[in-house]
């Protein structure tokens, strides 16, 4: 396999909450190659911005045709362009032959979470012609009105991916478009409470292009992009006094592949209380306990999780392996038009995952199954 070429045109975040650090985090966790083309350098904190300087165009289009010439590129992810020259510019060279085909994500940067203006009106202005290259264009909402619009933007031939993190409620709604289609798919999520989300938007455009380096289609790329920025939230380290950075960091192998991934076991207990002192004293992070089910889990430093199980009336039944894949139904049709016997076709469980069973060879229980969050994070972790 070769790895994913991710070049990045954005801004610098001295911070390392948002911009080309957040870019280079997210592509890095996701298996992918980063390279950048910085168009702007800033002096910002989780307070805010404090200064922007931006690097001059012709500074800009010889870092990318640097990266071009000698490693080559994948997908591009454009953020913070720094000047109205610059946006017209970068359009430009991606739409000569050796970039012409390449896909292209663009975050229309023009207002940090802290607040601060990054977009003067002239260089919202160029965004179009952004819009007439890329593949996908990734606005807030009111990122969205200032471009004039799901039609405008739909109207430069590009998708759209509405955020709707920046709406009322404690449901987020993100609608992807496409010209002539319409909606072709949303997503519904509680809203996560934190003031730590400094970068979500740069982290969701760099994990979008990074699938679609590595060749998934749009619709699962965002997928797994929202799953991402949702974990680096629930990650998020706390640092700073403001709008903190996210754990990008921190994100493991939470259904962000297609599988199958190996992360999660389930071991036959006897006596909870004893079981659940016993990890704890291996040292793994206890983060369910259910007494009444006869149940607990564990998480350990690289993020697979552990969970004991003492059956009804006390008795001792047979452990069991998770194979986790982002797409789970998919996999099973694929095993199960192979020969693959199941004891149960994938279903949604009352705690959240959505598991298919079967039975090896040797009558050992495997699992397979889609949790997304809800494995290390669920709506009752301790």
């Amino acid at each position: 396999m070769t790895t994913a070429r991710v070049l990045i045109v954005a801004g610098s975040d001295s911070g390392g909450g948002a911009g080309i650090q957040a870019d280079i985090k997210t592509v890095t966790m996701l298996g992918g190659h980063a390279m950048t083309a910085i168009a702007a350098i800033t002096a910002q904190n989780s307070m805010g911005v404090q200064g922007v300087h931006a690097v001059p165009t012709e500074m800009v289009l010889m870092q990318i045709d640097s990266v071009v010439a000698d490693i080559g590129v994948d997908a591009v992810k454009i953020g913070m362009i720094g000047s109205a020259e610059t946006a017209a510019a970068v359009a430009e060279r991606l739409a000569r032959p050796d970039l012409a085909a390449t896909a292209v994500v663009f975050d229309p940067v023009m207002v940090s979470t802290s607040g601060s203006v990054l977009a003067d009106a002239a260089t919202i202005r160029a965004f179009e012609k952004l819009m007439a290259r890329a593949t996908v264009a990734t606005p807030n909402l009111a990122e969205l009105a200032a471009l004039g619009g799901e039609t405008a933007v739909l109207g430069h031939g590009c998708a759209l991916l509405e955020k709707g993190g920046h709406g009322e409620g404690e449901t987020i709604v993100d609608r992807l478009l496409e010209p002539g289609a319409g909606e072709v798919a949303r997503w519904e999520a509680p809203r996560i409470d934190s003031r730590h989300t400094h970068g979500t938007g740069c982290t969701l455009a760099s994990a979008i292009a990074t699938g679609l380096a590595q060749g998934m289609p749009l619709e699962p790329a965002v997928a797994r992009a929202r799953d991402f920025v949702r974990l680096a939230l629930l990650d998020a380290p706390g640092l700073g006094e403001g709008h903190g950075p996210m754990g990008q960091q921190a994100v493991r192998n939470d259904g962000l592949f297609t599988g199958p991934a190996l992360n999660h076991i389930t071991l036959p207990a006897r006596d909870h209380t004893a079981s659940v002192a016993f990890y704890k004293q291996m040292g793994l992070t206890q983060i369910v306990d259910s007494p009444a089910n006869g149940y607990a889990r564990f998480e350990a430093a690289n993020g697979v999780t552990l969970s004991i199980h003492v059956e009804d009336g006390g008795a001792v039944g047979g452990g069991a392996a998770y194979l986790e894949s982002g797409a789970l139904d998919a996999w099973v049709a694929y095993l199960a038009r192979r020969g693959v016997r199941f004891d149960q076709m994938p279903r949604d469980e009352g705690w959240g995952w959505r598991e298919a069973r079967l039975t090896d060879p040797a009558g050992n229980r495997l699992c397979l199954y889609q949790a997304g969050e809800y494995r290390r994070f669920p709506p009752w972790r301790i």
